[in-house]
């Protein structure tokens, strides 16, 4: 039993990709970065290179997977107690990899933080508590707020950079280049944008799907329009198109400092499933890292 840590995002396909896929809802933010990894490159997130890693279980199997894509802390799949600690001491010997904070299931998260703290005096802090929610039976706004969905085309684009850089800095949950993270995006009609009178007022993002999978991310509308209905209204749009597309899990995640995100969702079919922790790890040598991945 041990870990194997690469720099080689086709390697970590290869070895970790069918582990991942097994459970694609709980494995909802590694599949979705390795996915922009591979279709933007390495720096999508980032100058640093992406690190990736497995754990072997006794049988030879792989039964846990890792990713650190930097300045962003490393997500962790659900492990076991001895592949968190594990982890903790391999990550811990390898110079190479500032370890700031670490994002994963709420146990997950817990066990490596206990080990990274035992092993290198660091102290964690909570710094977001994340729900995943999976869709059940979508229950659109009614009355729906007026106006209209559409996708968004190239023609939004320097609206969708503006008001993507104004989500970075309202939740600081998006690091890297704004303007290569909207044309991905758009690049697989990731984004839906609701409408009025022809004027754009809110958007919702999507991953691709896979694996049956799709997250809903980066919902947005300016100040100026909140509390009039649209962002649940493109929430509950880009939503049902990708349940008519096929997709079997469509998944989101909020934060549960945010009472009016988490009720909104709910009303909309979105149903608990686990719960994240995005800890940082803070001491003499180690500063309090970036927040969770976007992705």
């Amino acid at each position: 039993m041990a870990w194997t840590v690469t720099y080689d995002l086709e390697e970590f396909r290869a070895a970790a990709g069918g582990f991942l896929r097994t459970h694609p809802a709980r494995n909802t933010t590694l599949l979705t970065v390795v996915s922009s990894l591979t279709v933007a490159g390495s720096d999508r997130y980032g100058d640093q290179p992406p690190v990736y890693g497995w754990w072997t279980g006794g049988g030879g199997a792989v039964e846990g997977a890792f990713l650190c894509t930097p300045p962003y802390p490393p997500l962790l799949s659900a492990l076991s107690g001895e592949a968190a600690r594990a982890l903790a001491r391999t990550l811990a010997r390898d110079g190479g990899l500032k370890v700031t904070g670490v994002n994963a299931g709420r146990g997950t998260a817990e066990t490596f933080a206990a080990a990274w703290n035992g092993l290198t005096g660091a102290v964690s802090t909570v710094e977001q508590t994340h729900r995943l929610y999976r869709l059940d039976a979508l229950t659109p706004p009614d009355p729906a707020p007026p106006g209209r969905p559409r996708a968004a085309t190239t023609a939004d684009r320097d609206l969708l950079i503006t008001w993507y850089e104004a989500f970075a800095r309202e939740t600081g949950a998006l690091r890297g280049d704004v303007a290569r993270q909207v044309d991905d995006r758009l690049g697989h009609d990731g984004i839906t944008i609701w409408e009025l009178d022809g004027r754009p007022v809110a958007c919702a993002g999507i991953s691709r799907t896979i694996a049956d999978m799709a997250r809903v991310a980066l919902v947005y509308t300016p100040p100026e329009l909140r509390g009039r209905g649209y962002a649940g209204a493109a929430t509950a749009a880009v939503s049902g198109a990708a349940r008519a597309a096929g997709t079997r899990e469509v998944l989101l995640f909020t934060d549960l400092d945010n009472p009016t995100s988490n009720a909104l969702y709910q009303r909309l079919g979105y149903r608990p499933l686990e719960d994240h922790l995005l800890l940082s790890f803070s001491s003499a040598e180690r500063a309090v890292p970036e927040q969770g991945h976007p992705s």
